[in-house]
């Protein structure tokens, strides 16, 4: 069967890698694919956004299954397209990735089908927004309604910054049409985790936990990125935390979204605050999380291909997982000014050095090719990502990788997974 995955970043490139170890995979095309994954797969000079030229691509070629990435695609309707055209694809229809394209909408779903949230409201105007500011008070956190490459949400320490962002987004066009509406919602105390689940729009299969670190330097300071890095398992996600997160947040979810004829299939990712043994939901994504992916993926012991095929036939019963019982970690290796203006054009040194370190994988995420040598074109490069018997051992791994690669201004956190050894 050839397998056609869309999209460029790090993600995708873990998934074409799972992918194209299945024995049920002839070939692994990606479009547009990054030059790291053009090393196992064959890249496609396709946007993610062109979406009929992705569908004449997939019936030209016979594409057996296609696999979608991002999130843009998935809000476009690209599934429902594919399907129309009697593809099987994996991914959420529009009408159900809108629970990722419009957090407005992902809030009303929550309050109607009693997922535990925080309490919010949603503003098109500056004035009012600011008075619920000064009611609810600081800390409080603003989004931006749309889709804004995981950089949407500030997470404002006084009244001047939530005020600051929301003129910003509201008057000020910081996110175009995805900051026209801003959802302002009390902050939460905890610890974050990311909880992914596959499902049919009925059965649900849980994935491994995982952790993210959205902020971009140690310590969860400084502004939010789309993930400097993960990993899993994560300890926060006690058996107690992940059955909550299975009745309260999934089960509740993917029922609410059939109820409101949103059939919900594809990979549902909720992004969760555990406070003792509170769980409330932070946001979902309709698609896997990056860089939750890399460590998630790492850890798959399970052919993904069956799962994947499962989903976009729309019956996932009598389907499971196994996972290693190792550890892995992903560090983020990013460009001088991520997640501001980043520079592109540095060429990387000492992936080779990398590649010969055992269960570590570089994934790519923001690279070209440049007279033979890989250099910079993103904002986050590279997911350095690798197994370990024990979180510890992950982390060591992982950064063992870090320290062989290099370019002029890279920067990268050096605590992820730190907080695993907290709990361990």
């Amino acid at each position: 069967m050839k397998v056609l995955v869309i999209g460029s970043g790090g993600r995708e490139h873990a998934l074409v890698w799972k992918i194209a170890q299945s024995p049920l995979v002839d070939k692994v095309f990606c479009a547009p694919g990054n030059p790291g994954i053009g090393r196992i797969a064959e890249n496609v000079p396709i946007a993610v956004d062109d979406l009929p030229g992705l569908l004449s691509f997939a019936r030209q070629e016979g594409i057996g299954l296609t696999v979608v990435g991002p999130e843009l695609p998935l809000s476009l309707g690209l599934v429902d397209l594919f399907e129309e055209y009697g593809l099987k694809v994996f991914g959420a229809r529009r009408n159900a990735a809108r629970i990722e394209a419009s957090k407005a909408f992902a809030k009303e779903i929550m309050h109607k089908y009693n997922v535990p949230t925080a309490a919010y409201e949603v503003f098109t105007e500056v004035e009012p927004a600011i008075a619920f500011i000064d009611r609810l008070g600081a800390p409080i956190v603003v989004k931006a309604d749309g889709l804004a490459a995981g950089k949407g949400v500030v997470v404002a320490q006084t009244r001047d910054e939530a005020v600051a962002a929301v003129r910003e987004m509201l008057s000020g066009n910081a996110f175009g049409d995805a900051g026209s509406r801003v959802v302002i919602e009390e902050f939460l105390r905890g610890e974050e985790a990311s909880f992914l689940a596959f499902t049919d729009g009925r059965n649900i299969i849980p994935l491994a936990s995982a952790q993210d670190h959205k902020a971009v330097f140690d310590g969860d300071r400084g502004p939010n990125t789309g993930g400097m890095g993960a990993y899993s398992p994560a300890p926060v996600v006690t058996p107690a935390i992940h059955e909550k997160a299975m009745v309260e947040v999934m089960r509740r979810t993917v029922d609410g979204m059939a109820a409101e004829g949103r059939p919900y299939r594809g990979v549902l990712y909720a992004g969760l605050m555990i406070d003792g043994g509170s769980v409330k939901t932070l946001e979902f994504n309709a698609r896997f999380g990056d860089p939750e992916c890399q460590p998630l993926l790492m850890r798959m012991k399970s052919d993904i291909v069956p799962v994947l095929l499962a989903i976009a036939d729309g019956d996932l019963s009598g389907v499971s997982i196994e996972w290693h019982d190792k550890a892995a970690v992903c560090v983020v290796m990013a460009a001088p000014g991520y997640p501001g203006d980043y520079r592109k054009g540095d060429t990387i040194t000492g992936l080779d050095a990398a590649a010969e370190i055992s269960d570590l994988f570089v994934f790519h995420a923001g690279t070209a090719e440049r007279d033979g040598n890989f250099v910079t074109n993103g904002g986050r490069v590279l997911g350095v990502t690798a197994l370990g018997d024990t979180v510890q051992g992950a982390i060591d791994r992982a950064y063992q990788g870090v320290a062989a690669i290099s370019w002029d201004g890279v920067h990268f956190r050096g605590d992820i997974g730190k907080k695993a050894l907290g709990r361990s």
